[in-house]
């Protein structure tokens, strides 16, 4: 009688477990944007290559970014939205035509290089790493730390006589950058104030103490951006946050702008010389047309250059940082020679003017018809992009809103250079991410 032995049990073995995948920065990379973001802050270096040609620590960043957002694109790790593609796309185009048209192509192909970098390359590297919106969250909180900490500066500076000087005092605000670049603290500070603007407004229903934090970070840099003394960000701070409350609620918008007010004049009370420095400087902007200061005239003049330079240019412009050449030639004999800063750590320089202090008349300019309709085809597309993924309850949108305003009235009557292209560079590309929907929910 045959005996079947038993089949035999399977095998035991214990199971390893699985292990957790290790952190690293190629699985949340939207960190190395707020490293490149905190670089801004760096105090700038001299000029490295010639006249109005500067590299900042927040430039070497950058191109740091761009490297692996390519790296990651060649690996298949990250994928670009079809959208951004044809945003940005007739931009290159036409900086390109412009760039070979131009009568000094050497000098053209530097603007060619930092328009590449500020206007395509690092808005797009940003698209790439940011996929969800924990990443855009970190980028936005980047902005905003960088604008706190260049905000409370900026007051210290203010309140010790170290800032910027004006009217013979140094009581400007200009943050770590400076009176070189005496507008670059306020343009960090307005960034951050229409992130933190839009999440102040949905903080309600994050916790007891959500608002109160919000307001007082929101006290900081409003009294920092007072100190400033910038009127063009005073304008475009203000029609981007009555943008964004008007959009949010309308009645939140007459309350909030109610409140603002009040304090304000409570804020002038207490400020002292510099508080009469704010009331001067306001006022100067409501005779900046009848009777401008010489920083207005040859705001002026310089826009009048512009526009006559594109109109014996008008198809390829004069070539990408070739305003200066010609600036002379078109303006009139009201245009001084440069404008003056002081500090307390560079003492007294005068620069020269280097370009109209508009963004929209650079680009004609320069780069002609061709060029500023590469420009206006990327601007449509953001505001499109915004407009059709439109949620007014999500801070992130609210907060993308804001900051396009912000640059597209800043451009109106300046211009990018020195630390702050980096930046907004960045900005630009959290924009775009949050417009063409590379940001998942």
């Amino acid at each position: 009688m045959t005996v079947l032995a038993p089949p035999l049990a399977p095998s035991r073995e214990p199971r390893r477990a699985s292990r957790p995948p290790r952190p690293s920065l190629l699985n949340r990379p939207s960190w190395l944007i707020a490293a490149t973001v905190a670089s801004v802050g760096i105090p700038p270096g001299a000029e490295a290559f010639g006249p109005g040609v500067q590299v900042t620590a927040g430039d070497v960043a950058s191109c740091a970014l761009v490297a692996v957002a390519a790296f990651l694109l060649a690996i298949e790790r990250v994928e670009l939205p079809r959208a951004a593609f044809w945003a940005f796309a007739p931009l290159v185009a036409g900086l390109g035509i412009s760039t070979v048209h131009s009568p000094d192509i050497g000098s053209s192909m530097v603007g060619f290089v930092r328009d590449l970098q500020v206007f395509v390359l690092v808005p797009l590297a940003v698209v790439l790493l940011v996929r969800d919106r924990r990443d855009l969250a970190i980028v936005l909180a980047s902005v905003l730390g960088l604008g706190l900490a260049e905000a409370g500066y900026g007051i210290w500076q203010s309140a010790t006589g170290n800032g910027a000087s004006m009217g013979g005092e140094n009581i400007r605000a200009v943050g770590t950058f400076g009176a070189l670049d005496v507008m670059a603290m306020s343009i960090v500070a307005g960034f951050a104030f229409l992130i933190l603007t839009a999440f102040a407004l949905t903080a309600p229903g994050r916790g007891p103490a959500a608002v109160p934090a919000a307001l007082a970070g929101l006290a900081v840099l409003a009294g920092a951006l007072t100190l400033a003394l910038s009127r063009g960000t005073w304008l475009a701070l203000g029609a981007a946050a009555v943008l964004t409350l008007a959009v949010f609620s309308r009645w939140t918008a007459v309350k909030v702008l109610t409140c603002c007010a009040a304090l304000m004049v409570m804020m002038l009370a207490v400020l002292g010389g510099g508080g009469q420095a704010v009331v001067e400087r306001s006022k100067s902007m409501a005779s900046s047309i009848s009777h401008p200061d010489q920083s207005v005239d040859d705001r002026y003049t310089l826009w009048a250059a512009a526009v006559r330079i594109w109109e014996d240019h008008p198809v390829t412009g004069v070539g990408v940082k070739n305003f200066p050449a010609y600036r002379d030639t078109y303006a009139t004999i009201e245009l001084s020679s440069g404008s003056e800063t002081a500090d307390p750590v560079n003492g007294y320089t005068r620069q020269p003017l280097l370009s109209p202090h508009n963004e929209y008349l650079l680009f004609l300019s320069e780069q002609g018809i061709v060029g500023f309709a590469g420009f206006a085809a990327l601007i449509a597309a953001l505001v499109a992009g915004l407009w059709t993924r439109r949620r007014v309850r999500d801070p992130l949108w609210l907060a993308s809103l804001g900051l396009l305003a912000f640059l597209l009235v800043n451009f109106l009557y300046a211009d990018l250079g020195g630390p702050t292209c980096a930046l907004t560079a960045i900005v630009v590309g959290a924009v775009a991410a949050r417009a063409f929907g590379a940001v998942r929910e």
